[in-house]
């Protein structure tokens, strides 16, 4: 855990907090080797503390925000001449780029300030909001052309602005974050914004991989939760998990999530997969749906719908069509009513009787039983498609 050296970020700056809390029963520093403190051994410090929060330590998480305010007092009852020194002037970017108040940053000596002004002015407008402004100052800054504590923090500020707007460039840098400062915060935060653009992006392999490295590093993380949320909206608005060859592998992705998350992917990826007409994912996501639902519950009755209809439609006919008859419709949503109603109406007509015998018979179409009306299914059948088409844009509209 990250505590001890929580506490000694917390001991160096002693002026500004109870020291006595966290010191053991010792003489308490004299302020004099306090103040002496650089500004970057400060930011040094802090980054330590958020490399903590990124293994899952809760005491770090805590006292993150109290720590990024003392930091930002120290700096402002620094000696101005200290920040003449290279090294203090990326850690006032670095630090402002971690959390700090811009409006701190901007009570600094700018005129003593050892820095690219480049980068000072590009991160205070990124954390002030001016996103057009910070984009054309940072947008031509090499990450790796600069010491990597201040390189990867920008990477991954790049990779933010440009996230929407060029994509892959936005890849390119989170992954200059991630070589840059491997086993910290910003690798984890990297990987959680990268995950998703990889995503709509559609490269099953490298989105394989960033969850995977996730996995493997940060799945203690307090930030873990906005990765799989990023993962599962990566997923499930693109066409990754619609080729059943991957669904073996997606299935031993989503083995790392909670069960309840777990089975709401596995609906989601069956209906994705059913609107746009991958049955075989459709059958195979249902199929996962229902081992992870509990009896009678809502999803159990979702997951006997997908799976029915992706049987009733390829090569077990009888039995897809018992499932969906057996259905309790009061505890589907109203969206999934259409396609029910309307595989329900195709199962019947593709099995419906003709009429045999004699060539006669056969010379005249089969007389349609005045008990059946198929006005009711045709119009089922019509807001089916409908609903189709128009799911069909919606996710359309969504790839980049």
């Amino acid at each position: 855990m990250i505590w001890p050296l929580l506490r000694a970020a917390l001991l160096m700056l002693l002026p500004f907090t109870a020291a006595g809390a966290f010191a053991e029963p010792a003489p308490t520093p004299a302020p004099a080797a306090s103040t002496s403190s650089e500004p970057y051994e400060l930011v040094r410090a802090l980054q330590t503390v958020q490399d903590g929060i990124a293994n899952g330590d809760s005491a770090a998480h805590g006292s993150h925000g109290a720590l990024i305010r003392q930091i930002g007092e120290k700096f402002l009852a620094a000696d101005p001449g200290v920040w003449s020194n290279s090294q203090n002037g990326q850690a006032a970017v670095i630090y402002l780029l971690s959390g700090g108040a811009p409006q701190i940053i901007r009570k600094l000596p700018r005129d003593k300030l050892n820095v690219d002004g480049r980068l000072f002015d590009g991160a205070l407008a990124y954390v002030e909001g001016r996103q057009d402004e910070a984009r054309e100052l940072l947008k031509d800054v090499k990450p790796r052309t600069i010491p990597s504590g201040l390189g990867g923090q920008l990477a991954l500020v790049q990779g933010a602005l440009f996230a929407r707007a060029e994509a892959s460039l936005a890849i390119e840098r989170l992954d200059d974050a991630r070589l840059l400062l491997p086993g910290t915060l910003v690798e984890e935060a990297a990987l959680r914004r990268e995950i998703l653009l990889v995503g709509q992006a559609e490269d099953f392999d490298k989105f394989e991989f960033l969850a995977l490295a996730y996995i493997r590093h940060y799945h203690n993380s307090v930030y873990a939760g906005d990765f799989w949320q990023r993962f599962s909206t990566g997923l499930t608005q693109s066409s990754l998990a619609l080729d059943e060859r991957r669904f073996a592998r997606i299935s031993t992705l989503l083995e790392q999530i909670d069960r309840a998350s777990r089975l709401k992917l596995y609906l989601v990826i069956a209906r994705t997969a059913m609107v746009r007409g991958g049955l075989a994912v459709t059958r195979l996501a249902g199929e996962r749906a229902l081992a992870l639902s509990a009896d009678a519950s809502a999803e159990r009755e979702r997951a006997h719908l997908f799976r029915g209809v992706s049987r009733a439609l390829t090569d077990e006919y009888d039995g897809g069509f018992a499932e969906l008859k057996a259905l309790d419709r009061s505890k589907l949503p109203e969206r999934d009513i259409p396609f029910l109603n309307a595989t329900v109406q195709l199962a019947l007509d593709v099995r419906k009787p003709f009429a045999g015998g004699s060539a006669a018979a056969a010379d005249k179409p089969p007389v349609t039983p005045a008990r059946l009306d198929l006005a009711s299914s045709t119009a089922a059948l019509a807001r089916a498609q409908k609903q189709l088409g128009e799911l069909e844009l919606l996710t359309r509209d969504r790839r980049p």
